[in-house]
């Protein structure tokens, strides 16, 4: 699904690799951390979402041939060679040996705490970030989405129907992954069954019941192609007369050993109509033909649609789903967090800002969820190349005077998984279904207050203090250094 090339990249990744190689620093050791900075949709939490596919493009890190001599194509604004043919040879030569750490997909996450934590050389690590970071932006956005719409579902099946509305090839297959794995229970992609394993699912389109002079002789003709498949849109000319068309070629169907699967309505009222629909089948005793509903569908507008009673079966959502309608990409970034000279002490790195919440954090950064009986309690951030105790005094990134004492009595686990060693991947990966039933168990393991659409409830998530105190003094000498010049 993704390019092979390593030249799946921003420029300025390479211009700085040749500016490491150039100054004899490209062998130092880094790390770096990505992460995401705000909570997207305004919600109360984000599903984890797009290793998988970094895990199979870093087994595939390499510079080809033909790579090579694209770059060496390049010129700079003197019209000569940009990158000497030295570090063209280096290049080719390019052998993945990092540490890569991760949290596993259909985790519930939150802002600040590192989803990847990449360590190798200065070089390799530089290289990464772009890629990393279209991969897990875009999925864990897709998923954190999807989740929120199967919320407001409440149980219900929901179908998403994007690909036509889907930001390109590749948009579509990533988001139909990322959508599953957020909750959906298929979709009407099929290259994304084929190549996923996702149920594909859908019923028909206006076009084929305009096809025939006839609604009834539409349905007719579709129940005589797939009588085991028989969902019909109803909609087309006026949506309660479809249902009884509908009907009637149900009866037909059950003569023949089949029934009515379902009924689609993709337009109007969708509250009015489906519990009006569900009279009339009920009524004719269709009591077990779903009615399915489309139509720009969002969790808030299913949300309403369940508080109004309609009578609705299955959802299926499209564009406001495969698009992340209401927020076009999640705000994840990749940080320099430290550098050392191989064998050396960690020399800790920060980004000072006029911003808080663009003031990173140092360290060897791990996440350690705390959980209070069958409840995740809180999150804390500490520097993995430290001691630290089994508790801890846990401080909001963003108001030190938010304070909370961690008993060591507490239970808990480091979210933070090994990938890769060396270069070597050491991760059994799941698969998507595990995945998927991931992000549920996840859900139930929180306050429900997460799961608000409007002013949810705010999991705790702090820095240990040690690193706290670390970033803080950090910060002071960058300001004061810079006092003085």
């Amino acid at each position: 699904m993704y390019p092979a090339s390593i030249l799946l990249t921003d420029f300025y990744q390479l211009t700085m690799a040749y500016g490491y190689w150039k100054n004899g620093i490209d062998h130092k050791e880094s790390v770096f951390h990505m992460f995401f900075r705000t909570t997207p949709f305004e919600g109360g939490f984000s599903v984890a979402c797009g290793l998988e596919n970094v895990i199979e493009f870093l087994e595939n890190f390499r510079f080809e041939q033909s790579d090579i001599e694209y770059l060496a194509s390049l010129t700079g604004n003197d019209g000569k060679a940009l990158f000497h043919s030295d570090f063209l040879i280096f290049l080719k030569t390019f052998k993945f040996q990092c540490d890569v750490d991760a949290i596993p997909e259909g985790t519930i996450v939150f802002p600040y705490e590192p989803l990847v934590r990449v360590q190798g050389t200065l070089i390799q690590c530089q290289i990464l970030e772009t890629v990393l970071l279209n991969m897990i932006n875009f999925q864990t956005l897709i998923a954190t989405k999807a989740a929120r719409i199967s919320l407001a579902a409440k149980g219900d099946p929901v179908m998403e129907f994007g690909l036509r509305r889907a930001q390109g090839i590749d948009g579509a297959l990533t988001a139909s992954r990322a959508a599953y794995i957020g909750g959906c229970t298929g979709t009407s992609n099929v290259l994304a069954g084929k190549m996923y394993g996702i149920p594909v699912q859908g019923t028909m389109a206006h076009s084929w019941v305009m096809s025939f002079d006839k609604e009834n002789e539409a349905f007719d003709a579709y129940a005589k192609a797939l009588p085991n498949n028989s969902v019909f849109i109803v909609d087309t000319y006026s949506s309660l007369e479809g249902v009884k068309n509908a009907i009637e070629t149900g009866r037909q169907l059950r003569k023949q050993g089949y029934d009515l699967a379902g009924i689609r309505l993709d337009s109007g009222d969708l509250a009015y109509l489906s519990i009006e629909a569900r009279k009339i089948l009920d009524e004719n005793d269709f009591q077990n033909t779903k009615i399915v509903v489309s139509n720009e569908l969002d969790e808030i507008i299913i949300a309403s649609l369940k508080q109004q009673n309609a009578q609705i079966d299955t959802w299926g959502v499209g564009t406001k789903l495969i698009t992340a309608y209401d927020q076009p990409a999640l705000d994840g970034v990749y940080k320099l967090a430290a550098i050392r000279e191989p064998g050396e002490p960690w020399v800790y790195k920060v980004k000072v800002s006029e911003q808080a919440i663009k003031v990173t954090t140092p360290g060897v950064q791990q996440v350690r969820r705390y959980r209070d009986g069958k409840e995740n309690i809180a999150d804390v951030i500490y520097n993995s190349a430290a001691e630290m105790g089994k508790g801890c005094t846990m401080i909001d990134p963003l108001n030190m005077t938010r304070q909370r004492e961690i008993s060591g009595e507490m239970e808990y686990k480091n979210l933070l998984v090994p990938i890769f060693r060396n270069g070597k991947k050491v991760y059994s990966s799941p698969t998507i279904h595990q995945i998927r039933e991931n992000v549920k168990n996840e859900l139930n393991q929180f306050h429900p207050g997460i799961e608000r659409f409007i002013n949810p409830h705010q999991y705790p998530v702090g820095i240990e203090k040690s690193l706290f105190e670390l970033k803080t003094k950090l910060i002071l000498q960058i300001r004061e250094s810079y006092r003085h010049e």
